[in-house]
């Protein structure tokens, strides 16, 4: 993802910046640049375009030649957009392998948790932990070319092959479950079913989904271009700012 963006550090005076970008703006390209994420506006609403693209990097470094996207950076950007008074919503793009469990749930958990509408667009694939990134946003789409793999809790490195390892990744497996299930349409069981597929894959465990599978599983909201995506999402605004507009006038 590049160097970390300083524009968006919480507290920064900078980050007032977040809703002056205009389109060819300096501001903009910076942006891009620096963080591989953009400000826009259709002239009357302004949203944010976060993109989450290849490895999720948690607390070890990747190789540089690797495609990645920083967790630490991204958290700072969700803190900004959700307290900025410039910005309406937020847009995520997803083509990513996975990567960091801790670190792709809590980023997960940081855009569930936002009161901001946000919609999510899986372009590409939306593998592994991307699939509990992917059903966080309010409204979540897939294009028709795009595939999602779930598959069982892995580790790498030293493990020991005692029953505390087993009951861990038990509970990992359970975290990650649970969290796709409360934010998609999918029930649990049907999501271990998923993920325990041994039919599938040849020398893995778990399911390919493509883009009309993960709609017809409940995993994702819609089949939907980047067009629909953004329709959504200011319609989403509007509801929302007619939603206070009513509340401020009782």
């Amino acid at each position: 993802m590049g160097k970390k963006d300083n524009n968006f550090k919480c507290g920064d005076s900078e980050s007032q910046n977040i809703g002056k970008a205009k389109p060819g703006s300096k501001i903009q390209t910076d942006q891009i640049n620096e963080t591989g994420a953009v400000v826009v506006t259709n002239g009357k609403n302004t949203i944010y375009c976060l993109t989450i693209i290849g490895e999720i990097e948690g607390h070890s470094l990747l190789d540089p030649k690797s495609k990645s996207t920083k967790y630490e950076h991204v958290i700072p950007q969700l803190v900004a957009i959700e307290e900025s008074p410039e910005i309406d919503g937020l847009l995520i793009l997803l083509n990513t392998v996975g990567g960091d469990i801790e670190a792709g749930l809590a980023l997960a958990e940081l855009v569930a948790g936002m009161k901001k509408p946000t919609v999510s667009v899986v372009i590409g694939g939306g593998h592994s932990i991307g699939v509990p990134l992917a059903v966080s946003a309010k409204k979540s789409f897939i294009v028709k070319s795009a595939s999602m793999t779930v598959h069982p809790v892995r580790m790498t490195g030293l493990m020991l092959g005692v029953p505390q390892t087993f009951e861990y990744f038990k509970r990992m497996q359970d975290r990650i479950t649970t969290f796709v299930s409360d934010n998609s349409n999918i029930s649990p069981n049907r999501f271990r079913e998923l993920v325990m597929n041994t039919g599938e894959l040849a020398m893995d465990i778990g399911t390919v989904l493509d883009g009309e599978d993960a709609v017809e599983e409940g995993l994702i909201d819609e089949m939907g271009t980047l067009s629909d995506a953004l329709s959504s999402l200011y319609q989403m605004i509007e509801e929302s700012k007619n939603s206070h507009n009513t509340q401020d006038k009782k």
